[in-house]
């Protein structure tokens, strides 16, 4: 098998992964599909990379990687104070009326601050255990662990005024 043929069974077996992971850190498409995108082009350039290790981790460290160097960019940064200039204020029957409950989760999940958002989005909507986040990340597996609980804690707060329809229909 060529280079060519190995990162196109590489591309489709993984760009969903590393898109979702992109999008949980920037929160923004476009953002996460050239990250994605940069990802598999520095993979495909990449010299560093041998058949040794897993290459689901090896992906994901580079997305996560180029994520941060992102969000530490001047172009991050002036687009965030531009948001925050021409946001609009929405009371919280809009926000009800324009979204579903699981935008409304999802919302809550973003609006955590990053260590804690990693934590709660490869746990359970990745389903990688402690030990895996733990590595991932280069933290221990009881900063992972504080890190989920303090995440749920965050998640529990924020969502508890909603009423949820689900639940009301069961």
């Amino acid at each position: 098998m060529n280079k060519e043929q190995l990162l196109e069974e590489i591309m489709d077996h993984y760009t969903d992964l590393l898109f979702r992971i992109a999008y949980y850190y920037t929160k923004d498409i476009q953002v996460s599909e050239d990250i994605v995108q940069d990802t598999f082009v520095k993979f495909y350039h990449s010299s560093h990379y041998e058949e040794q290790g897993n290459i689901k981790a090896y992906l994901t460290k580079m997305t996560i990687n180029r994520c941060k160097d992102y969000l530490r960019s001047w172009s991050y940064r002036k687009i965030i104070v531009k948001k925050k200039l021409t946001q609009k204020h929405y009371s919280h029957k809009d926000l009800l009326i324009q979204s579903d409950e699981t935008d409304l989760l999802d919302e809550a999940i973003l609006s955590l601050p990053i260590k804690k958002r990693e934590a709660i989005i490869y746990y359970y909507l990745e389903n990688m255990s402690i030990k895996e986040i733990a590595s991932l990340l280069s933290v221990s597996e009881n900063t992972v662990k504080s890190r989920l609980r303090s995440g749920k804690e965050s998640l529990r707060s924020s969502l508890e005024h909603i009423e949820w329809e689900v639940l009301l229909h069961d």
